[in-house]
């Protein structure tokens, strides 16, 4: 998929999807009593009556899933800083950042081909790259826990360079700040911006999942192994526990983690259901830039199933958009956390036309249906 529009799409053609205007937009009503055992309908507003139509409606319902994200779960993303330096020297890209009178410096490394010359596509590792990578492409290493640290201890709140810029207040869990920090890179650096990818594993697959949902500079979003809090269903997930199935909950992730903003709490510690979205509304940000997510079958507590639920749930947006060439699936046999298979290598360097959406798990799932996904799909183009 390196190969195919999965490194291809430009900033330009999504630019309708980054914004909406608030004027022509349903209003979003009070949410303190909504309950839904299913997963919330990506094509009808919250409203519970207009439905997504259009192109623009589907930029309206974008933007207000991203914001009900941001208030419930994930903390709110910062505009731009009051000012920015970059400069690149060797293969270290350091990058300067005020605002508010705080002050910031941090420096990603940067691993170019061989003898390339000019501007080069590239991929941010989210705390490194667990996946095999075509020679012609460059590595930005992202240090995401300097960024903001994710010990599983709630006093690594707060805590990290993107905290020390906004305060520790802000409302940003640690996976929203690394998507603050994800993409800013110097032209210096010879990156072409418009063929940026991110990548990561388990931890550091959920941050890459939501700064490709959130950041739409980024062309290609490759979450691996993400689990509960990444590719999973937070409904899903629950349901899976309450078969005997250890598998990670909203309810066992605020205690381990300050990936998600404290706000996520009240739901996670009395119902999912109140939530008025669940991760297929974060995957279906990305929509219609590209995506591969890889999964494990090897680990329970990955949740596999739940993650292909929400994915083949999240992928109706792509199919809406006329654009499900660009949203690929595929969960392996058991294999160790983290280390890519050969058997998935083909999937990932696929052609453009392969239409890449397996299971070794025998899952089946289709939209609408009636246990989790009771909606129709539209087409919008």
């Amino acid at each position: 998929m390196f190969h195919s529009k999965f490194l291809q799409f430009t900033v330009a053609s999504c630019l309708l999807f980054a914004t909406a205007g608030a004027a022509s937009c349903p209003k979003t009503p009070d949410l303190s009593s909504f309950n839904s055992s299913v997963l919330p309908d990506l094509f009808t507003f919250l409203d519970g009556k207009t439905k997504v139509r259009t192109l623009e409606d589907w930029a309206c319902r974008r933007a207000e899933m991203s914001a009900v994200l941001q208030s419930d779960e994930l903390g709110v993303l910062p505009g731009r800083p009051d000012s920015m330096s970059a400069s690149f020297s060797g293969n270290t890209l350091t990058i300067n950042v005020t605002h508010a009178g705080n002050s910031i410096t941090f420096a990603p490394t940067i691993t170019f081909p061989a003898n390339s010359t000019g501007r080069v596509p590239a991929v941010i590792g989210m705390g490194g790259v667990s996946v095999p990578l075509p020679e012609e492409l460059a590595v930005i290493e992202f240090n995401n826990a300097e960024f903001a640290q994710q010990d599983s201890s709630p006093a690594s709140r707060g805590v990290g360079l993107f905290y020390d810029l906004f305060g520790t207040d802000a409302s940003a869990g640690a996976m929203m700040a690394w998507a603050w920090g994800a993409l800013e890179v110097t032209p210096a650096a010879r990156i072409n911006l418009e063929r940026v990818g991110v990548s990561g594993c388990s931890r550091n697959g959920k941050g890459a999942l939501v700064a490709g949902a959130f950041e739409p500079r980024i062309a290609l979003t490759i979450p691996q192994e993400s689990g509960s809090g990444g590719t999973d269903s937070w409904r899903i997930s629950d349901f899976i526990l309450s078969t005997g199935i250890l598998t990670q909950t909203a309810s066992e992730i605020v205690q381990e983690n300050v990936w998600l903003s404290s706000n996520f709490d009240q739901f996670a510690n009395s119902s999912v259901d109140r939530l008025p979205f669940d991760h297929h509304s974060l995957g279906a940000l990305v929509a219609p830039r590209a995506m591969f997510v890889i999964d494990n079958l090897g680990y329970d507590w990955l949740g596999p199933f739940s993650s292909w639920g929400a994915m083949i749930a999240a992928r109706t947006a792509w199919t809406a958009l006329g654009a499900s060439e660009n949203m690929g699936i595929s969960q392996a046999a058991n294999h160790t956390h983290c280390v890519f298979p050969d058997t998935q290598q083909p999937e990932l360097t696929a052609r453009q036309d392969t239409h890449v959406v397996e299971t070794a798990g025998n899952y089946t799932f289709s939209v609408p249906n009636a246990q989790w996904a009771p909606w129709n799909v539209p087409r919008l183009i």
